[in-house]
């Protein structure tokens, strides 16, 4: 009997995420040891299949799947990429930017922030000028920041790093991108990426995702000194190793059924090309996009700078949230507020990634809700 799940509320935030139900079955696996089979070859599975994703061949970079969220990618970058009182570049273009700007300076990092104005992407002349001015240890790019649905431009950022500062370690905030934007991991010369599993990689929640680049696995192999533990890539980089060779290993204990979850949702994520999903993707978020601009709502992200993963929009004149949310959710479907602290309560984000656009038309849903509730504010008013 195949596996189905229950009906529930459609959950088109910009994550967590639909999740198929292969996957979902996969996560309620039963027991097992985690450093026997048959574990062994799933999270060997799991690892390998990470490559195909990134877009990487090169047996030097390793992947790593550590439980935590996408936050904790932040603590590995602060803790094993840069060193109190060394310099990071940040370029902003939100919240989340913001954030890893903020664990980059808990750890004692120079922090310098390059904001990006509401709604689009830093410009390129800035870096340029910044990374000429001083010599940065890394230079943080968040792909997608899912408080403004802006979409920041990694292949061209990367190109300007590797002209005017070759040493700066390029590191990626893919959060809300891995699985949604291409990634050419070793053709564009990134050295980290960091990402969680309740994105559009379509997993349930719990697992931190990250690709690592030889020569910053170096940089973290080769620290004089620790400040973390349970997130040290020299803890893990021999874990990581020994699953992907196909043998057992120990530091702390995986998330088993999360980890099988992953494995069959990476198979379902490569079964077709990528660069076909990425398509879809792109395909689905300017059509939805298109339609909300019809009824009248304006976007948060520029045009040129939006993203395909989510969609930001300001709520008409009238409309709040403590009002057409309860109807959204009277038609069964889920959507997230704002968090941009200037302008959190005035607009709201709505998730389309993975299974709901790949093997769904949940988008076409996510637009009759909108439709039908403000109709309904209208008729009311």
């Amino acid at each position: 009997m195949t596996f189905k799940q229950s009906a529930h509320p459609l959950l088109l935030i910009p994550g967590s995420i639909e999740v198929a139900d292969n996957v979902l079955e996969a996560n309620g696996s039963p027991s097992m040891s985690h450093t026997h089979q048959p574990f062994i070859g799933i999270f060997q599975s799991a690892l390998q299949n990470l490559r195909k994703l990134f877009k990487s061949t090169d047996h030097k970079a390793q992947a790593f799947v550590i439980s935590g969220s996408g936050t904790l990618g932040w603590d590995i970058v602060a803790s094993n990429l840069i060193k109190p009182k060394e310099d990071a570049l940040v370029l902003s273009t939100g919240f989340f930017s913001d954030r890893f700007a903020d664990a980059l300076t808990t750890y004692g990092v120079n922090t310098d922030v390059i904001r990006a104005d509401l709604g689009d992407y830093v410009s390129y002349e800035e870096i340029e000028k910044a990374l000429g001015r001083k010599k940065y240890k890394i230079i943080t790019i968040t792909h997608v920041d899912t408080s403004t649905a802006v979409l920041s431009n990694v292949e061209e950022i990367s190109k300007i790093v590797k002209k005017v500062s070759p040493e700066t370690l390029i590191v990626v905030d893919g959060v809300c991108s891995v699985a949604v934007e291409d990634i050419e991991f070793d053709k564009w010369g990134i050295d980290y990426v960091l990402t969680a599993s309740q994105k559009a990689i379509g997993v349930p929640p719990g697992l931190s995702i990250s690709f690592i680049s030889g020569r910053a696995l170096d940089v973290a192999l080769n620290r004089d000194v620790d400040t973390t533990y349970f997130a040290s890539l020299k803890r893990w980089d021999i874990i990581m190793k020994a699953y992907e060779s196909g043998k057992g290993a120990y530091f702390a204990t995986p998330s088993v059924q999360l980890i099988n979850a992953l494995k069959v949702s990476l198979e379902n994520i490569l079964c077709k090309p990528l660069d076909e999903r990425f398509k879809l993707h792109i395909e689905n978020s300017d059509w939805f996009k298109g339609e909300l601009e019809k009824l009248g709502l304006k976007l948060v992200s520029k045009k040129h700078a939006g993203c395909h993963a989510l969609t930001a929009a300001y709520f008409p004149e009238g409309v709040t949230g403590a009002n057409l949310f309860p109807l959204t959710s009277k038609r069964n479907v889920v959507f997230a507020g704002g968090v941009h602290k200037d302008i959190a309560t005035k607009y709201f984000r709505v998730g389309h990634m993975g299974v709901s656009v790949v093997d769904r038309d949940d988008t076409k849903v996510a637009l009759e809700a909108i439709k039908e509730s403000l109709l309904e504010l209208s008729v009311k008013s």
